[in-house]
C-alpha cells in the first residue's frame, strides 16, 4: 500500500486489496455497469467480486446474490443501487466487516426534503453499521499510484494516466476528472482524485488532512464550493505551511448573494468568500483560477525549493520576455533588484556585446548556441546574494544541444538551494529530451514568460506565508486586556448605540463622551450637556444605520440648533422606520481624524473574525478592507493595518503628521477580544467611523448584535 503511516486511516480505502461492487451490471450504459469493467482494464491487481441477485456472472467474473456471499474479506464497496436500498447495503457492509464504501446513488439530499431525509437514515446506518464512506451522489476515486479506478463516467476511460505526487479533491466530480485529463495532457500526474459527493460522511477537509500527511504526495488540489468547518480548514492550512506542501485551491461560488441581509457595515463585508480569502492568506493555500494555474503550480513546487525573499532575476535572450516577466513578478510582489557588482563583473566578459546587465538581463539573441556560455552566466545569477530565485528564458532550444543545455542546468539547480523556473519559448513536444530532463532533474518549465512569473510569485507567496507562521510561533501573543465580565440583556438583539460603546468602554476601547437624553429633556435644556460643537442622533436598536434615516446632525453649534436638531432626528426615524423604538437623543462631542471602520463577525463556520479598512459611509463603497481571525495580538493588529491600502493616510501621508497607529493597533486587538471571550453571546460588532488622529482613536458609532 501507498502512504505514509500517519494515513492509515484511509489505506484501505484507497488501496483495497478486494473490492465489491454491489448493484454491478453487464449493461456499460448503466452507472453499475462500469465499475466492474472499468477496474478489469484500468489494472487493479486485487479481486473484483460483483454482487447482484439477478446475475449468475459478469464479465467473466462469478456474480454473488449479496454480500454474506463473498468468499473472501472485502476493503471497499462500491454502492450502485436505488438510493432507498443504499442503508441496507451499507447495513450489510459492516456485517460482512468492510470498513470503507464509495456511494455513486444520487437521489439524497441534493433532492429535497425527502433526499434529505434518507441521507440522515443513510449517516445512521454507517454509524451503526461502524462503516465509513464516500458520497451519496458522488462518481469516485483514481489511486494512480496502485492502479485503482473506482468510479463511472468518462473520465474513468483513460487507463493510461500518469500517476504523479499531487493528490485532489474535488466538490464537483465531473469537471475535477476533467481537469485531471487536461493537466496530464501537459504533464502534470496524479497519485489520488477523490469526488466528495454529498460528503455525508468523509468530508472534503478529511481528505485533505490524509493527503497532506501521505509520503507520496507533495502538493494537494481542492476544489471547493462550501465547506462546513471553517477551523479546521485554516489549522489544515497551517498544517500545509509546517510540511511545506502547498493546497492549490479552487474556490468558486463566491458571489455577494445574500449579504443584504447583513445588519452591520461589517457583517455586510464579511459575508461569503471575505472569510475564506483570509483562512487562504494565512495558511498554506495557494489560489488557483483555472487548469493552467494548477498545471503551472504543481509544476514549480515540484523542485522543492523555495524562494528565502522576494527577489528575481531573470536572464534572457529576448528583451520583450525580460519585460512580461518583470511586470508579472511585480503584480505578486517579486523584486528585480540590481544584481552584485562581483556578479556583474563576472558575467560581463561572459555576455555577448550589447547585453544588457540591468534585471533582466538580455543576452540578447546573439548568444544563442552558445549553450555553455548561458549556463555560466546563469550559475553566475543564482549565486548573487541579493537573488532568492532565477527565471530563464533561452529561445529554441532542441536535439542534442537541448540535453546538453538541460544536464547543465540540472547541475546549476543541485547545486543551489534557490528555485530555478525555465519559461518555455515554443511548443511543447512531450518528446523532446530536454522536457524530460527538467523534469527529472525537477526543473520546473513553463509554456510562457507570464506563466512563469506567475509560479515564481506562488513559490514565494508560499515561503513568505511559512516565515509568517514561523514568527508568529516564535513571539508571545501577549493579551492587552484579561476578559471582562459584562451585563448583556438575555436574548437576541441589535444593542442601540449608546449601549453598544458601553461595552467597548468595558474593554478599553476609548468612546466619544456622550449624554443620552429623553426627547422632553432635551426641551428643558438651559445648559449644553457637553461643550459645543455636538452630534446629534437617534439612539435605536431598531435603526443601526443612522444616516441613510438621516438621524443624525453633525456640528451642532448651539443650544437653540440643540433643540431644534433633536426633534428633526426624531421625525426622520419615524418616517424611516414607523414603530421603530426609541431610547432618546444621544447628544456627543464631535471626534476628528481619519475614519477607519473595525468589526467583528462571529462566523457560523469559521468563528470571529477581525475587519478593518477605510470607515465613514464609504466603508462599503471602497472596500478597502482587511481581515484577521480574533483574537490578535498586537503584531498580528500592526500587520492588518499594513495591509489596508490606505495604510499611507495614517503614517504621515504627504508631509502630514504621523497618526496614533499604536493606539488603532491595540483598540483592533481589544475588540478582537472583546468578541472572543464572549463569543457565545456576541454575533456582530460594528465600530464606524472609528477616528484616529494624532492624539489617538475615538470610536464615534457602534452597533453590537447578541446572539443566545
Amino acid at each position: 500500500m501507498s502512504g505514509g503511516a500517519r494515513s492509515a486511516g484511509f489505506a484501505r480505502l484507497f488501496s483495497p486489496r478486494a473490492i465489491a461492487v454491489v448493484g454491478a451490471s453487464g449493461d456499460p450504459h448503466r452507472i453499475g455497469g462500469q465499475p466492474v469493467k472499468i477496474l478489469q482494464e484500468t489494472g487493479y491487481r486485487g479481486a473484483i467480486y460483483p454482487v447482484n441477485p439477478k446475475h449468475a456472472e459478469i464479465l467473466g467474473l462469478p456474480c454473488y446474490p449479496d454480500l454474506a456471499s463473498i468468499p473472501q474479506p472485502c476493503d471497499l464497496a462500491l454502492i450502485a443501487v436505488n438510493a432507498a436500498a443504499v442503508p441496507w447495503v451499507i447495513r450489510d457492509c459492516g456485517l460482512a466487516g468492510i470498513p470503507f464504501a464509495i456511494v455513486f446513488s444520487a437521489g439524497f439530499r441534493e433532492t429535497g426534503a425527502a433526499g434529505v431525509q434518507l441521507e440522515n437514515e443513510l449517516k445512521a446506518a454507517a454509524h451503526e453499521a461502524g462503516v465509513r464512506f464516500l458520497g451519496p451522489n458522488c462518481i469516485g476515486t483514481m489511486n494512480l499510484h496502485d492502479r485503482v479506478y473506482c468510479g463511472f463516467g468518462a473520465g474513468f476511460a483513460n487507463p493510461h494516466l500518469k500517476a504523479g505526487p499531487v493528490a485532489f479533491v474535488s466538490q464537483s466530480g465531473g469537471f475535477a476528472f476533467s481537469v485531471v485529463g487536461l493537466a496530464d495532457f501537459e504533464g502534470i500526474g496524479f497519485n489520488y482524485v477523490v469526488s466528495a459527493g454529498n460528503e455525508a460522511d468523509i468530508t472534503t477537509l478529511d481528505l485533505i488532512a490524509d493527503f497532506l500527511e501521505r509520503d507520496d504526495v507533495k502538493v494537494v488540489v481542492s476544489y471547493i464550493e462550501g465547506i462546513a468547518d471553517g477551523q479546521r480548514l485554516r489549522a489544515l492550512g497551517r498544517r500545509a505551511l509546517e510540511l511545506g506542501k502547498p493546497i492549490l485551491t479552487w474556490k468558486v461560488g463566491n458571489s455577494d448573494a445574500g449579504r443584504a441581509a447583513a445588519e452591520s457595515h461589517t457583517a455586510s463585508m464579511t459575508a461569503g468568500y471575505a472569510l475564506y480569502r483570509a483562512a487562504f492568506e494565512e495558511g498554506g493555500f495557494i489560489e488557483i483560477e483555472d487548469v493552467h494555474d494548477l498545471v503551472d503550480a504543481a509544476r514549480a513546487f515540484s523542485s522543492r525549493r523555495l524562494p528565502r525573499g522576494p527577489n528575481v532575476a531573470v536572464l534572457t535572450t529576448s528583451g520583450g520576455s525580460g519585460v512580461l516577466i518583470a511586470d508579472a513578478c511585480d503584480k505578486h510582489g517579486l523584486k528585480l533588484p540590481r544584481l552584485a557588482q562581483e556578479t556583474i563583473q563576472a558575467i560581463e566578459p561572459l555576455a555577448p556585446k550589447y547585453s544588457s546587465f540591468a534585471n533582466p538581463v538580455d543576452l540578447t539573441a546573439q548568444v544563442t548556441g552558445d549553450d555553455e556560455r548561458f549556463n555560466r552566466i546563469c550559475e553566475r545569477l543564482i549565486t548573487d546574494p541579493n537573488i532568492d530565485q532565477v527565471i530563464i528564458r533561452y529561445g529554441a532550444v532542441q536535439g542534442a544541444r537541448g540535453e546538453a543545455w538541460a544536464n547543465g542546468l540540472g547541475a546549476i539547480a543541485h547545486g543551489s538551494d534557490k528555485p530555478l523556473l525555465v519559461a518555455w519559448s515554443r511548443v511543447p513536444d512531450r518528446t523532446e529530451p530536454a522536457i524530460k530532463i527538467l523534469e527529472r532533474q525537477r526543473i520546473p518549465w513553463l509554456l510562457t514568460p507570464t506563466r512563469t512569473a506567475n509560479a515564481a510569485g506562488a513559490l514565494y507567496q508560499f515561503a513568505r506565508r511559512r516565515q509568517a507562521l514561523a514568527t508568529r510561533v516564535s513571539r508571545s501573543a501577549r493579551r492587552v486586556i484579561e476578559p471582562r465580565s459584562l451585563d448583556l440583556p438575555p436574548d437576541s438583539r441589535t444593542l442601540s448605540e449608546h449601549e453598544s460603546k458601553r461595552v467597548l468602554a468595558a474593554y478599553g476601547i476609548p468612546v466619544t463622551r456622550e449624554v443620552l437624553l429623553a426627547p422632553e429633556a432635551v426641551v428643558a435644556l438651559t445648559q449644553p450637556p457637553l461643550p459645543f460643537p455636538l452630534v446629534v442622533k437617534i439612539d435605536s436598536p431598531d435603526i443601526p444605520h443612522k444616516t441613510e434615516a438621516g438621524a443624525v446632525r453633525l456640528n451642532v453649534r448651539d443650544l437653540a440648533e440643540l433643540k431644534r436638531t433633536s426633534s428633526e432626528v426624531i421625525s426622520a426615524a419615524q418616517r424611516h422606520k414607523p414603530g421603530a423604538r426609541i431610547n432618546g437623543i444621544l447628544v456627543s462631542e464631535m471626534a476628528e481624524g481619519v475614519e477607519v471602520i473595525a468589526g467583528v463577525v462571529n462566523d457560523r463556520f469559521f468563528g470571529p473574525a477581525v475587519m478593518f479598512g477605510l470607515g465613514g459611509i464609504f466603508a462599503e463603497l471602497l472596500q478597502d478592507v482587511s481581515y484577521r481571525f480574533a483574537p490578535l495580538d498586537l503584531d498580528t493588529a500592526r500587520d492588518m493595518i499594513r495591509a489596508a491600502r490606505t495604510h499611507p493616510l495614517l503614517t504621515g501621508y504627504r508631509g502630514r503628521p504621523a497618526l496614533a497607529v499604536e493606539a488603532l493597533a491595540e483598540s483592533l486587538a481589544r475588540v478582537s477580544l472583546l468578541a472572543v471571550d464572549h463569543a457565545d453571546r456576541i454575533a456582530e460588532i460594528d465600530v464606524n467611523p472609528l477616528f484616529v488622529s494624532a492624539a489617538g482613536v475615538l470610536a464615534a458609532d457602534a452597533l453590537i448584535v447578541l446572539r443566545n
